[in-house]
């Protein structure tokens, strides 16, 4: 199974290589496949290459429904819970 995931780029650095955030974490990234990317742009990464640029709006509803599922994966996973 592969993952993708949606991320905000916070600074571009030399040699084709960006700074994301990934939940708060930075990261730093390839920009080798993708042309025309800027700070505040959101990317689909997969194995520390942008794949492609998206929409803003399209980032945040699929950020918003992972951190949605991640929340349930939690609470299921209280003990005590039936």
């Amino acid at each position: 199974m592969c993952l993708a995931l949606p991320c905000r780029i916070v600074e571009l650095r030399p040699a084709e290589q960006a700074l994301i955030d990934v939940a708060g974490v930075g990261k730093e990234i390839s920009l080798a496949l993708v042309e025309d990317v800027a700070v505040g742009d959101y990317v689909i990464v997969h194995v520390g290459y942008a794949l492609t640029r998206l929409d803003p709006e399209e980032a945040e509803k699929t950020l918003a429904l992972f951190a949605e599922l991640g929340e349930a994966a939690r609470q299921e996973a209280q003990p005590g819970r039936a």
